[in-house]
């Protein structure tokens, strides 16, 4: 049972931004995820405070150095944006991915980013790290959906699909609050168990996501996302792969390949980038780099199809990319 709360539709920013400061205060943008945290009893919320009387907050706008997209703005809208799929490909592939076309009409970018994990003991009657608990009941339990990177002492993953993306795209967001507004890469906004096993995120109390900024493609960029999931629709990952190249004379001239579904945060592949530089993208350099995307990979008891899936999954979208690119 949702136990009772505040809900107040602040007009303008600066008057959100002060009533997230106070104690218990939640951001509501499409509601997808708060909902379900509020259900779950994984949120103690006191004050919901409405985003969606703030129109600065939604829309999306190209710069011509760059592409700003507005927190509040639904992943539907991402995902059919002309300028989105002509230049930004992955992005839109991802928020495509997400859920349902309900869900899609109503979770919004900014809510997507910052949704809590769906790890079924969090969610659950269990007292895990993540809740102030002494264990993750992932170790010695059911771990099939759980991590192969990056984890421990909590090894939940990162259930974002349009993350994904974007940090392979090099965005950033502006994050805003009690100090002044401030620009970060998207790689840096989120949080390792390491650093804080409480918080997925940067944002503190009273600060919000006020800006999504994705630079401007350079010649010869191509990117693209996919995802596997056990449903055609609804699900969330079970292992996800965007990619972002720029091609110069039929070489690799730089390179981003992130997994998603793969670890707490989503997940820079280095060495498969490394791989990938300087190299034409044909099909041996393709399966090294395949290859390379999951070494290091720690699986768990039941998660170990997690790597062959994340290795078949990347030599796919890369057989993919170069294709677009001939």
């Amino acid at each position: 049972m949702i136990k009772q709360f505040r809900y107040v539709r602040p007009p303008t920013l600066d008057e959100a931004l002060a009533r997230l400061g106070a104690p218990g205060a939640a951001a509501h943008a499409g509601g997808t995820d708060l909902l379900g945290c509020l259900r779950d009893g994984v949120s103690d919320v006191e004050t919901v405070v409405s985003l969606t009387q703030i129109p600065a907050l939604r829309g999306i706008r190209g710069t011509g150095s760059d592409l700003r997209i507005g927190p509040l703005t639904t992943l539907a809208d991402v995902a059919r944006h002309p300028l989105v799929r002509e230049k930004y490909a992955a992005l839109a592939q991802a928020a495509a991915a997400v859920g349902s076309p309900q869900l899609r009409n109503q979770g919004t970018l900014g809510g997507n980013l910052c949704q809590r994990p769906r790890c079924w003991y969090f969610r659950g009657d269990f007292a895990c790290f993540r809740k102030g608990g002494d264990r993750c009941y992932a170790i010695g339990g059911e771990d099939q959906y759980h991590c192969v990177f990056g984890g421990s002492p909590c090894f939940m993953v990162h259930p974002s699909d349009t993350a994904t993306a974007l940090v392979a795209l090099g965005a950033r967001v502006t994050v805003a609050g009690p100090r002044s507004p401030r620009t970060i890469p998207l790689q840096s906004f989120f949080v390792l168990p390491q650093q804080n096993l409480t918080r997925e995120n940067i944002l503190e109390p009273g600060e919000l996501v006020t800006d999504v900024v994705i630079p401007a493609p350079t010649a010869g960029s191509v990117s693209a996302y996919r995802k596997v999931r056990a449903r055609g629709s609804w699900d969330f990952a079970l292992a996800a792969v965007a990619v972002a190249l720029s091609l110069t004379q039929g070489r690799v001239s730089a390179a981003r390949v992130v997994l998603g579904a793969a670890a707490p945060v989503p997940w820079r592949a280095e060495r498969a980038e490394e791989v990938l530089t300087g190299n034409r993208l044909d099909a041996r350099t393709i399966a090294r780099a395949a290859a390379a995307a999951v070494e290091g990979a720690t699986p768990m008891a039941q998660n170990g199809y997690k790597v062959p899936m994340l290795r078949g999954l990347t030599q796919e979208v890369l057989e993919g990319v170069a294709r677009t690119a001939v």
